[in-house]
């Protein structure tokens, strides 16, 4: 190699050492802080950007994306002077890159002194009870004060929410004990309220049910009602269309008079004194019974007293009694 290359080669080497620290290129969603002698000079934004060499230089790169930070758990003290232990989570984004560099030594840490600060005052305030079923309103407390404080460093808190919140040991058996009770208490109304609507719904079909029978009764004692009217009238038309004599209807008294001693309760057959008439004009048409006596007016089956001559169609029949011998 000749001697005279050699100064070449280094100031070619220097030249890409400065250049290369000249050119700086800043990603997506960052930004660069640069300082000219130490002193802020600029914000570099995402693109390709030249720096003076020797001159300036870049104090820090921030990442302008929402950043989620977990907290460890935080023993607090409640208002019934109970210590729980509460796990938070932050949401935060940094919308000033100066702001956040040089107004707040470590903002993550400033954050957490913040929130953990912030909550203990809140929880002072509530008791147990209040403090487990209000955690939204945990929530909006949190981010009012941690975005007022955190307004001037650059950093918005977007979101915080509470992970967890766990009361001491003895609490949270009570707390199992009450709600065990509180679910047994539940499942025996249930329990309740399923047989009340059984036995509604029982009731309700009987009644539906007895309903349906009575009204199948009335309508087929209607029927039956209409049945025997239609029977009755088919028989007194054909009587009167047929003009039935004398001898037919004593035929008829006679195959009915069976049906009256029907019954263990028949102490005393009534016969009409049509059933006298009938007898006579039967024996008439014969002529064997001409001079037959009517029949007795009382058929007793049993033993006892005729009674009184019932008044109507039907009477009791006496015997007649027999005929004088005429005069010569």
């Amino acid at each position: 190699m000749e001697p005279f290359l050699i100064p070449f080669i280094v100031l070619l080497v220097v030249a890409v050492g400065v250049l290369f620290r000249a050119i700086r290129v800043v990603p997506q969603a960052s930004a660069v802080i640069v300082e000219r002698f130490g002193r802020y000079t600029r914000t570099l934004n995402a693109g390709l950007h030249l720096l003076t060499p020797f001159m300036d230089n870049v104090r820090n790169r921030i990442d302008l994306r929402e950043q989620v930070v977990p907290f460890p758990p935080q023993p607090v003290i409640t208002q019934d002077n109970l210590v729980v232990n509460i796990d938070t989570v932050i949401y935060y984004q940094v919308t000033d890159a100066r702001a956040a560099t040089y107004e707040v030594a470590s903002f993550i840490q400033a954050i957490e002194q913040l929130t953990v600060t912030t909550l203990r005052n809140i929880i002072g305030s509530m008791d147990l009870e209040f403090t487990l079923t209000s955690r939204e309103v945990i929530n909006a407390g949190l981010r009012g004060v941690l975005d007022e404080a955190t307004g001037k460093w650059g950093i918005r808190v977007n979101r915080v929410e509470l992970k967890a919140i766990d009361p001491p040991t003895s609490i949270q058996d009570s707390m199992e004990k009450q709600m065990r009770a509180e679910r047994d208490k539940r499942a025996a109304v249930l329990t309740a309220e399923g047989q009340r609507q059984a036995a509604i719904l029982r009731a309700e079909g009987e009644k539906q049910a007895a309903v349906l029978s009575a009204e199948g009764e009335a309508q087929a004692a209607v029927l039956k009602a209409d049945g025997e009217a239609a029977a009755i009238r088919t028989v007194f038309e054909a009587i009167h269309d047929g003009e039935v004599d004398q001898k037919l209807l004593a035929y008829q008294y006679l195959q009915t008079l069976p049906q009256l001693a029907q019954g263990d309760a028949n102490k005393l057959w009534i016969i009409p004194n049509e059933v006298g008439d009938a007898l006579r004009g039967i024996g008439a048409a014969f002529g064997t019974m001409a001079d037959a006596p009517p029949p007795a007016a009382r058929l007793p089956v049993s033993g006892g007293s005729p009674p009184d001559t019932p008044s109507g169609d039907h009477r009791a029949i006496e015997p007649e009694p027999e005929p004088e011998p005429e005069p010569e």
